[in-house]
């Protein structure tokens, strides 16, 4: 089964194995130790995640680190980019919203 980005990260366990390996990479061990699943769960993860392009491996020695492969979240971004003139709109509304009703509460 091909898995796409946005199946990737609609699993809150897969973002916050993003959010880690955004910071540094890590082993699977690592990774492991910042939740409380199985090291087979963990793998599972980090197996749907390297699918899908997200985070790649790099063996150093005996040891395999897994990256964030960044340039492949553009892909979210790109996708969130069409709401974001939307969602500036209604904050400026608000704003506005929130103005009036300072003035006229003086």
């Amino acid at each position: 089964m091909r898995r796409d980005v946005f199946q990737a990260i609609a699993d809150p366990t897969r973002r916050a194995i993003i959010g880690l390996i955004a910071v540094q990479a890590m082993t699977p061990n690592a990774i492991a130790a910042h939740f409380n699943s199985s090291r087979q769960a963990v793998s599972k993860h980090l197996q749907i995640l390297t699918e899908c392009q997200l985070v790649k491996q790099e063996q150093q020695g005996r040891e395999v680190y897994y990256h964030l492969e960044a340039s492949k979240m553009k892909e979210v971004d790109q996708w969130l980019e069409q709401f974001r003139s939307i969602w500036e709109g209604r904050f400026q509304e608000l704003d506005n919203v929130l103005s009036t009703l300072k003035q006229n509460k003086r």
